[in-house]
Formats: structure tokens, sequence, C-alpha cells
């Protein structure tokens, strides 16, 4: 009403916080600024991850479910070459425990088997500096709604939704019941890895080398069987 052609006349305008006599354009409107750090950009990721030439790079992301069942949520990742995968149960979407969970999740595992990890630029994955800290993981980001340029997660998502439909109540699930159902997964034959499983790739490469963390061998049955 303040610019339309009676509130012009009335000059209505005035009493706007921007004083302003015209209406802004939509372009004209400053846009906020990035999230994420333009070196971070998956544009700058190295080939050898792109083309699935070194074990220990992940990609993240959330699925979500109807806005009815609340915030609760689905991590997955996936380690691009053995598409090993993992899904962690989130209460919320806030950052800092998801990233937490992620987090926790690949403490156990050896330097090379986390090397790296890329995320969308969603605002649930802005944490990604206690990660690095945490786990000491590279981290990268995809373009502003490019989802797609992590297609191994996306593809991973997949399948999950043959179990995980969008109808699914999250807070039904518990953490034992995905761990289930990544497991049933990465004991499937895969085309892709010469009909091995993605479980036997991923267990190689994790023990194609001796310096492995003391601690791993100490955890109780989790993600990583």
């Amino acid at each position: 009403m303040f610019y339309s052609d009676e509130g012009r006349r009335a000059e209505l305008w005035r009493h706007l916080p921007s004083g302003r006599r015209r209406r802004r354009g939509y372009r004209l409107r400053k846009r906020p600024p990035p999230k994420f750090a333009p070196e971070l950009s998956i544009l700058f990721r190295p080939d050898v991850i792109a083309h699935r030439k070194q074990f220990g790079h992940w990609d993240a992301d959330l699925v979500l479910f109807r806005q009815k069942y609340g915030p609760a949520n689905v991590t997955t990742m996936i380690e691009r070459t053995s598409r090993f995968l993992v899904a962690l149960k989130n209460a919320e979407k806030r950052t800092k425990p998801i990233m937490a969970q992620i987090a926790q999740a690949l403490t156990p595992l050896p330097r090379h088997a986390c090397r790296s990890i890329t995320f969308d630029s969603g605002s649930e994955f802005i944490d990604w500096p206690h990660l690095q800290a945490e786990v000491g993981t590279q981290t990268w980001f995809c373009e502003a709604q490019s989802p797609w340029q992590k297609g191994a997660v996306e593809n991973a998502n997949k399948r999950l939704r043959r179990w995980l439909c969008r109808d699914t109540d999250p807070n039904s699930l518990s953490q034992e019941e995905l761990r289930q159902l990544c497991a049933a997964l990465n004991a499937t034959p895969r085309k892709c890895l010469g009909f091995r499983t993605p479980a036997e790739v991923f267990k190689a490469n994790l023990l194609g080398r001796s310096h492995r963390r003391e601690k791993l061998s100490r955890q109780p049955k989790s993600h990583w069987g």
C-alpha cells in the first residue's frame, strides 16, 4: 500500500524505515554474503577426489522427511572409492550437533580413511571448522543450488529412499536400524566395484596401511562393522 498510487499521493513512503520514494528492484537488493570461503569450492577440489583415485574422501548430505514429523533427519556419508555408506540419525537440523556427530563417527578411523568430505552449501554444514579441528578432515562445498556435484551421496540417497521414503517418521527410527540398513547395502555386490561389496573394498583400503590408530581396534561394534 505504501507504493500504490494512493500511497504515493499521500507520501506514505515517508513512514517506511528506509524512507525510499520508490521500491528498490529485486535485482538491486543486497545479496547475503556467501556462507563458505571461495577457496573451499568444489571447483578447487583435486582431481584424485573427483575421479575416485584415492581412498578416504567422502560425500555427505541430509535426508529430509515430511515437515509434519518435525526437524529430525538423517545424515548420509559415502566414501567415494568404495561406495561404503554410513547413516546417522539427527534430532534437529542445527549445524553444531550435526557436525559433532559426523566428527564422532569419523574419529575412530585412521587419517588416510578420512582425508576430506564434500558437502552442499546448506546452512546445516556451516560449522565445518569444528569438524576440521576435531578430525583434521579437509572440507569442500558444492556451488549454490548444485547438489548434483556430490553425485555419490545423491545416488546413495536414492537407494536409501526405497526404505526411507519421505513419509517415514524419522523419530521412530533408531541408530541401530540405520546401521543395519547400511550394512545390508554395504554387503550388496556392485558392478562398479568388480562385483565386490562396498564393505569388502572399504575394509581392504582401511587395512592397507599399518599406521592405524590403536583406538580403532578398541571400538565396539559401530558403523564400521
